[in-house]
């Protein structure tokens, strides 16, 4: 379908509202998929959606660079992301609806919930016949009294009903039944995805890559998105984001414990054990 179709989405903010990651997809997430030759005028979409303590991560700031860079032309977009930061998912969905020229979607492994939306911003969607959509609600952390978090409830209300519009407009399925995919959170295979309306056909296997070797690079990555998440949701800043992993690297004590919410160290060490135990056993 052109993606003129598609409902343009207005923006809002909320001070103390942060988009959030899905723990579930994080774990599904293979970072080492990839296009086997993106081409000259492609965006890759291949980590979790907003930046990250490490600089990287995928933001409407860079899609917009790419996308002037590469003018009216047809651009590729290939995706295997994790999800992440709603909002500058929507924002890149945006983008990429406005642009010029034809836009063609390739889901390489997985998109998932903002990834999932930025997918639908394409002419073309292709999927990878073991790829995987997921949608759900939208995930965020907020901080404030059940007066502030009660009028976040109410606020997110518009941008859940914003993705049942951009699925709706894809898929053309009833609205009450994609609110009730969102709700239980759906992962989507490649051949659902065909029958349901959200992709138009199987991405050509030899279009695919996945990096050979122990899988370490891979498992590695997750784990470094899996401790981004534990460090945000307990509240610690980039900075000292970066000094903890620093620490649990190096195995010297230092202050990055500082700034954290009240209550929340004794959890962040709890996660944190939890995660060097995965990587023990891999």
């Amino acid at each position: 379908m052109s993606k003129r179709k598609l409902p343009k989405v207005a923006l809002g903010a909320r001070p103390g509202v942060q988009g959030d990651l899905s723990p579930r997809a994080l774990q599904r997430w293979s970072p080492d998929v990839r296009a086997a030759d993106p081409g000259e005028a492609s965006i890759s979409v291949l980590d979790p959606i907003g930046a990250d303590p490490w600089g990287e991560g995928v933001t409407a700031r860079r899609i917009e660079a790419a996308l002037r860079a590469i003018g009216e032309r047809p651009v590729t977009v290939n995706i295997n992301s994790p999800g992440g930061d709603f909002f500058e998912g929507l924002a890149i969905y945006n983008l990429l609806r406005e642009h010029a020229g034809t836009v063609t979607v390739n889901i390489l492994g997985i998109a998932a919930s903002a990834a999932s939306v930025i997918a639908m911003a394409g002419d073309e969607v292709r999927i990878a016949r073991a790829g995987f959509l997921m949608i759900h609600n939208t995930w965020i952390m907020a901080a404030g009294d059940r007066h502030a978090l009660a009028e976040v409830c109410e606020w997110l209300a518009p941008f859940d009903a914003t993705a049942i519009d951009i699925y709706a407009a894809r898929t053309g399925i009833e609205r009450d039944a994609l609110a009730a995919m969102l709700d239980r959170e759906t992962w989507i295979g490649g051949q659902a995805a065909l029958d349901q309306g959200f992709a138009d056909s199987f991405l050509p296997a030899d279009q695919l890559e996945t990096a050979t070797g122990d899988g370490a690079p891979a498992a590695s990555m997750r784990a470094e998105r899996r401790f981004d998440l534990l460090a945000r949701r307990a509240g610690l800043t980039n900075s000292a984001s970066r000094a903890l992993l620093r620490e649990l690297r190096t195995g010297r004590p230092g202050a990055a414990h500082d700034g954290l919410q009240p209550g929340a160290a004794a959890d962040l060490e709890q996660g944190l054990a939890a995660l060097l135990e995965d990587l023990r056993t891999r």
